[in-house]
């Protein structure tokens, strides 16, 4: 009987313990002061000071294109290419000089008729100031070519077509029928792939590496000056300039929106 009571009462304490309300307990946390978190701020105004001067085109003619992940200038400030060029020429700022598009000289507009503009030029008769030879029937070789490129640095001589059409290219390299022929600037085009690839290494040139062009107007030779990527609608490099210059664009593989471009100073 004994044995009886003390376990019944064991058991009426255990289930006197279990009725007891949480909050008999006490519960003690220990954390650091402040909380570990930032505050939110979404309800936080936050000031912004603007010290640059208000005055700067921030507009689709300033956006740049940002160089490619992993090349050489991917890191660098500032670098990249416009991505609208041909407008940024339109609100170019026109002095005597040298066109930074094209390395070339250019007139002011006070040179030119009050209707043209040095970087729209079409009417090289209207463009005294700038060299140019309009191409002729005595200028054609038998062969139906006006000259002849030679580029040593990349083991390529190939004839040079009137026109830049597949006829023309189909047979070596085309003139750009609205540039010069001998003054000025003289412009090329060629294919970069396939049979008639002439023109599928000239990104590779370095400046210094000499161009020769051969004419029965003459035999004149440049020295590259400049090697680029432009884009597509860029047509300033075709404008015409008071100094000797050749300039070379083909196609940019895999890349439709973007033409090589070299160009290269007469020295001789």
């Amino acid at each position: 009987m004994k044995k009886y009571l003390s376990a019944l009462l064991a058991v009426c304490m255990m289930l006197t313990a279990f009725c007891l309300p949480a909050m008999a307990y006490e519960y003690t946390f220990d954390g650091e002061d402040g909380g570990t978190f930032g505050e939110p701020t979404s309800d936080t105004t936050i000031y912004i000071i603007v010290s640059d001067d208000t005055n700067i085109d921030r507009s689709k003619t300033a956006a740049v294109i940002p160089p490619a992940f992993g090349s050489p200038t991917s890191y660098t400030l500032d670098a990249g290419e416009y991505l609208t060029p041909n407008l940024i020429e339109q609100n170019r700022q026109y002095d005597a000089g040298t066109n930074t598009s094209t390395g070339a000289t250019v007139m002011p507009p006070s040179m030119l008729p009050a209707t043209q503009d040095p970087f729209t030029v079409t009417d090289a008769s209207n463009y005294a100031a700038a060299g140019y030879t309009e191409v002729t029937s005595d200028l054609y070789y038998q062969g139906g070519h006006l000259g002849t490129l030679s580029i040593p640095a990349i083991g390529l001589t190939v004839k040079v077509y009137q026109g830049t059409d597949k006829n023309a290219l189909a047979k070596g390299a085309g003139h750009f029928t609205e540039t010069s022929v001998w003054g000025g600037n003289v412009a090329i085009a060629g294919h970069n792939r396939g049979v008639n690839n002439h023109f599928g290494k000239i990104h590779t040139l370095n400046v210094g590496d000499t161009i020769t062009y051969e004419t029965k107007l003459g035999k004149r030779s440049y020295e590259v000056f400049s090697v680029s990527k432009i884009a597509v609608d860029n047509g300033t490099v075709l404008n015409d300039s008071a100094e000797n210059i050749l300039t070379l664009v083909t196609c940019v593989m895999d890349q439709p929106q973007y033409r090589w471009c070299v160009q290269a100073k007469a020295t001789a």
